[in-house]
């Protein structure tokens, strides 16, 4: 039996013994193992409560230490700084003074340590995109995003990109009839791929977690709107790489940019509200920057369904290079991937274990690799980090907006965005929103060239066959 008494003499904290003991003694039966093994149990699960909540059998115990741990906890401070702390910006002459502003107000939130604004910032919700934001013991959703994991992934094929102009019809067939765009947008019954990410246990963690799989199975395998693509192109290697495992030389590649669908925007809008709930005093200049305490219930649950949304977000680039790699009859040889929109636990250089918001920016540790698109009709790169401390380790995800979506559909017109891709080679199939157009971003050439301190351009790519939808919206 364990019992309270048992639970203290382990080490475990005042308060709630009694429930405690009760949820250890319906977790773990000590007749399926010594008293000593489930005492060891018990205390990986008092060490790191939130690992657990996707364990059916230590779930409510997780729960409880995690209740226990808020109950103990200081009060929340919900007083802004009088003052920003200092960060450093990239391109800060490409960056519109309402996006530092925002930057300004993250940096004075209670739990922000550090930050960086990168240089494809433009106006974004709570922080502006191009935001890196560091916290302590705290996850800001809104500095993560709703798009959770928006994503990169970069295939590369072992034959020339002559092969778009020689058989154009078979790999526009492809990315015609693989891929499905759009908000809301779902695969009919009977086409939906499969994928072991619809089995992670984490889908069971959490009630909210168990009703979003059936959205996930839907949706798996498929893009949002605005500026998510999926697009055949030339990649160039100008000199053979060892990390990516290929000689120098001109590929045919494939490159999209998704995230995690209606999976990622239902779990930030709800944690989201929870976090302005739990902060009701907060400054509204402050508002969507809410923050959850990663010792709480409610910040564990967050954390936990960011990472599966994490994992299905690359599960949804993983499904859309599969089939339409098979569609076109090609074999990958080699790939490039990495999240934005997502948070990462990690170290400062005075050693601070610190949560690292990347809200429309690209780690860039040291060696780690990338990709950061321009546009539509503008090349992207392949990127080698180089853990540039300043910037915690974070480059830019794109070109980033040089005029809002209003004002782009109000100023470029049709025929000026298609002959700016005509004169380029680029082939749009579909219609894309206006808003998307080229002319409606900064100059890439010019965001990569003020970030040369923060990555190595180890590769470029060209889109050729372009495939987006104009409806507006990112689920």
């Amino acid at each position: 039996m364990i019992t309270g008494k048992i639970l203290k003499l382990a080490g475990w904290p005042e308060g709630r013994l009694i429930g405690l003991a009760k949820a250890a003694a319906e977790a773990l039966d000590p007749r399926d193992e010594a008293r000593e093994a489930t005492l060891a149990r018990l205390t990986a699960v008092r060490a790191e409560p939130g690992a657990f909540l996707v364990d059916a059998r230590l779930n409510d115990l997780a729960r409880e230490c995690l209740r226990l741990a808020a109950e103990s906890a200081a009060p929340a401070n919900d007083e802004l700084r009088a003052e920003p702390l200092a960060y450093p910006v990239w391109g800060a002459e490409q960056i519109e003074p309402g996006a530092r502003a925002q930057m300004d107000n993250a940096l004075r939130l209670p739990v922000a340590v550090a930050g960086a604004l990168m240089p494809d910032a433009h106006l974004g919700y709570g922080v502006p995109i191009g935001a890196v934001l560091a916290t302590e013991g705290a996850a800001v959703p809104y500095a993560v995003g709703v798009d959770i994991a928006c994503r990169m992934r970069l295939s590369i094929y072992p034959i020339s990109p002559i092969a778009l102009e020689q058989q154009r019809g078979r790999f526009e067939r492809a990315l015609l009839d693989q891929t499905r765009f759009g908000v809301g947008v779902e695969w009919e019954r009977g086409q939906r791929p499969e994928h072991p990410v619809l089995d992670d246990p984490a889908w069971e963690a959490t009630r909210l977690l168990h009703g979003l799989r059936d959205k996930a199975v839907k949706q798996l395998g498929t893009s949002g709107s605005g500026n998510h693509f999926v697009e055949f192109g030339a990649f160039r290697l100008a000199q053979a790489d060892a990390q990516l495992g290929l000689e120098a030389g001109e590929y045919l590649a494939l490159l999209s940019h998704s995230g995690s669908r209606g999976v990622g925007y239902k779990i930030c809008e709800t944690y989201t509200r929870v976090a302005r709930e739990q902060h009701p005093h907060l400054d509204k200049r402050a508002r969507d920057l809410a923050w959850l305490d990663l010792c709480g219930e409610a910040g564990q649950e967050y954390w936990l369904s960011m990472e599966l949304a994490g994992r299905f977000a690359s599960a949804n680039h993983a499904v859309i290079h599969r089939r339409v790699a098979e569609a076109a009859g090609l074999k990958e040889l080699a790939a490039v991937e990495n999240h934005h929109n997502f948070a990462w636990k990690e170290t400062l250089p005075d050693g601070r274990a610190v949560i690292v918001h990347r809200k429309g920016a690209t780690p860039a540790g040291v060696g780690v690799l990338g990709v950061i698109p321009g546009t539509m009709g503008d090349p992207g790169y392949v990127v080698r980090g180089r853990g540039g401390a300043g910037s915690l380790a974070s480059a830019s995800h794109g070109a980033g907006r040089a005029m809002s979506s209003r004002r782009a559909k109000e100023s470029i017109t049709r025929t000026e965005r298609d002959r700016y891709l005509a004169a380029r080679g680029v082939r749009l199939l579909g219609e894309a929103g206006l808003d998307e157009a080229p002319q409606a971003y900064k100059r890439v050439e010019a965001v990569i060239a003020a970030q040369a301190d923060l990555v190595d351009i180890i590769g470029t790519f060209a889109p050729r066959l372009v495939r987006m939808t104009g409806e507006k919206g990112e689920v």
